[in-house]
C-alpha cells in the first residue's frame, strides 16, 4: 500500500508540472485558438490531479499538493531558460513536455497498483496522448 501511494503521489507531481507549465505557455501566446487548447488541456492535467489525489487518499495516504523537489528544479531551470514566446515553439514546447511527462509518469508507476490505481492512471495517460494529439493538430 505504501508503494503504491509513494507511485501515486509522484505521479501526482508530474500532474502538477504540467498544469504549471502550461500556465506559462498559457500567458506567452497570442494566437486565441492555441490559447483555448492550452487552457483545455490545462483544465485537464487539474482534473487528473484531483482524481489521483482522491485515489491516494482512498488508499489512506495523503496526497501532495505541489511539484515536489525534483518539479521544483526542472521548474527552475526552465526559468533560467526562458520559457517559448513564438506560437510554434510554445505548441513544440507543450508536445516535448507532454510526451516526457507521460513517459516519465509510466515509468514512475511500475505496475505495483491496485486494478482502480492501476485504470485510472492508464486514462489519464491516455488522455496525454490526445492532448498531444489536439496540440500537433496546430502545428499543420
Amino acid at each position: 500500500m505504501d508503494q503504491q501511494i509513494k507511485e501515486l503521489n509522484a505521479f501526482l507531481e508530474g500532474e502538477f508540472m504540467g498544469i504549471h507549465a502550461y500556465e506559462h505557455y498559457i500567458q506567452n501566446t497570442q494566437d486565441q485558438a492555441v490559447k483555448k487548447d492550452l487552457q483545455t488541456i490545462q483544465q485537464n492535467h487539474k482534473m487528473h490531479a484531483i482524481f489521483v489525489a482522491e485515489q491516494i487518499q482512498n488508499l489512506g495516504g495523503t496526497a501532495v499538493d505541489d511539484v515536489g523537489i525534483v518539479g521544483s528544479f526542472q521548474e527552475r531551470v526552465a526559468q533560467v531558460k526562458g520559457y517559448p514566446k513564438e506560437t510554434h515553439d510554445i505548441i513544440k514546447g507543450a508536445i516535448r513536455g507532454e510526451e516526457f511527462g507521460t513517459d516519465m509518469m509510466a515509468k514512475m508507476v511500475k505496475g505495483d497498483l491496485d486494478q482502480e490505481s492501476k485504470s485510472i492512471v492508464q486514462s489519464i495517460l491516455a488522455e496525454h496522448q490526445q492532448h498531444i494529439e489536439l496540440l500537433r493538430k496546430h502545428l499543420k
